[in-house]
């Protein structure tokens, strides 16, 4: 770490809001004790970038105030200019959830936003995809060798033939069998695999790939009405392993030419449905991307369309600001419902919320979980929440949705995919080569230094707004306008450019048997 770079720049530091008596230090690599910032306000240690510093003194069992709420309380005697690192702050605790205000500041609905189109794929059922892929749906962890090998016969030898499909993508998971199929949480996997199959980036061509013994039989994962979709290895009728690769190669090609004759068309863009997330954030991701990401997300839901963020444990410690949005009290009473869930799926597991923050987030910055999702929610912009999925529900409605998962990246990415999200907003701190095949997954940066130091790896930097080179109104509708161009497939993120794709995972709170 360069102090001495640190030190030639202005010292700057952002406080966000009246009431807050910390501040996060802006200067790349931070700055040195004695930095002195334009209010007179002198740093008495060395401070990382991102992370606080007192600016008045804060007693002994003080709260700490950032984002105008309470953060956390001082456990020693803080003065003004001491970094406050999270060893100094006693975490609060959660917002009591049988205590929370349910829409009683119901924001008025944004003023329409007509005009803005995109280039996507319609489907015979209404929806629209952004990209034109055929994806092979799996009953059973048995089957992915089969499936993956298949995958790359036809990536080599047939899908050349259909040039107007982007793609075959196996949709694996470590499922089916050895599971309590019948446990209530089982819900949950079970439902994310049927609605993952319908993602209107697969045109609605179902295939299934299974097993034949397993105890998720393949046909709960075909809607009805679908004729043949599935191919069972243990079938009798096949002699040989070549028999069933051909058999399934044989079920692809006959969908690929489907998919084929699909071209892109001029869509309004309500119908776009988009996925926000966070990923190693860092203490600016609520400074800058997130407004950013607030902002578009704001725009998109003007323009008509379906909206979602998610991440239960970075929405749980902010809760009572979200509520207050619900546009109805059954939409307030569904976050409480998700809240209260996953807090006993928590407890169960002898864990908290607390759990949830990472040695990169505290590196970054971000104290602890309150802070981080105070910063988090900001994703969610300023529009009502007009509803409430658990997890892997499809959604059904316009507009700003919570889409309930688990914060970790693969599981969150799987369930929105799951609940028709067919382009991801990814904002990141500290960087992460996360991407998903399924979807298009535009990475937002939260520091200039990151944007520039993985120019190949982010597609969009944020941290302008830091240094005062945009505001966050201005970087909100330069995403948007990104949004729309990737929807569009006129460009695409570097994941999708270098072929980077996590796996899907499934979230199974059920039993293993």
């Amino acid at each position: 770490m360069d102090q001495s770079v640190a030190a030639k720049e202005q010292p700057r530091y952002i406080k966000l809001n009246e009431r807050d008596n910390v501040a996060i230090v802006v200067n790349d690599f931070g700055l040195p004790a004695g930095s002195r910032f334009a209010c007179g306000l002198t740093l008495r240690a060395f401070v990382p970038q991102g992370h606080k510093t007192a600016l008045v003194d804060i007693a002994q069992d003080q709260p700490i105030i950032r984002y105008g709420e309470v953060i956390g309380y001082a456990l020693s005697p803080i003065s003004a200019g001491e970094w406050v690192d999270e060893a100094r702050i006693r975490m609060p605790e959660a917002p009591a959830l049988d205590k929370l205000e349910i829409s009683t500041a119901v924001p008025a609905p944004l003023p329409p936003l007509e005009g803005y189109t995109f280039e996507g794929y319609r489907n015979p059922d209404g929806s629209v995809g952004t990209k034109n892929i055929l994806g092979i749906s799996s009953s059973v962890q048995c089957v992915k060798g089969t499936m993956e090998y298949a995958v790359k016969r036809i990536r080599a030898e047939l899908l050349p033939k259909y040039p107007n499909v982007d793609d075959v993508v196996p949709l694996t998971h470590a499922y089916g069998c050895g599971v309590a199929i019948t446990a209530p949480d089982a819900v949950v996997p079970i439902r994310t695999l049927q609605n993952l199959a319908l993602n209107p980036n697969f045109g609605g061509e179902i295939l299934v790939v299974g097993l034949g013994c397993e105890k998720l039989a393949p046909e709960r994962l075909v809607p009805e009405g679908v004729g043949d979709a599935i191919v069972r290895m243990q079938d009798e009728a096949f002699d040989g392993f070549g028999a069933i690769v051909d058999a399934i190669m044989t079920q692809a090609e006959a969908r690929l030419k489907i998919l084929n004759t699909r071209k892109r068309e001029t869509c309004p863009a309500s119908d776009l449905v988009i996925g926000l997330q966070c990923g190693g954030s860092d203490a600016f991701s609520g400074v800058t991307a997130n407004p950013a990401v607030g902002f578009a997300a704001d725009l998109l839901v003007r323009a008509g369309a379906t909206v979602m963020f998610s991440e239960v444990t970075e929405v749980r410690d902010a809760i009572q600001l979200l509520t207050r949005r619900a546009i109805n009290e059954d939409v307030g009473r569904a976050l409480v419902r998700e809240m209260a869930w996953y807090d006993s799926y928590l407890a169960r597991g002898g864990a908290d919320r607390s759990a949830n923050t990472t040695p990169g987030n505290k590196k970054g910055g971000l104290a602890n979980i309150v802070e981080k999702s105070l910063g988090s929610i900001v994703k969610s912009g300023t529009s009502a929440i007009a509803g409430v999925l658990s997890p892997g529900e499809k959604a059904t409605q316009k507009g700003m949705l919570f889409a309930a998962t688990p914060a970790s990246d693969f599981i969150c990415g799987t369930l929105q995919l799951a609940s028709g999200m067919t382009l991801q907003v990814f904002t990141t701190g500290r960087g992460t080569p996360y991407g998903l095949a399924a979807a298009p997954v535009i990475k937002v940066a939260t520091r200039s230094e990151l944007a520039r130091r993985w120019k190949d790896l982010i597609d969009f930097d944020a941290g302008r707004i830091a240094t005062g080179e945009k505001t966050i109104e201005e970087t909100g509708w330069d995403l948007f306008r990104l949004i729309l161009d990737v929807a569009s497939g006129r460009t695409k993120p570097w994941s999708d450019r270098w072929g980077i794709h996590n796996d899907l995972t499934l979230f199974n709170p059920a039993p293993v048997t």
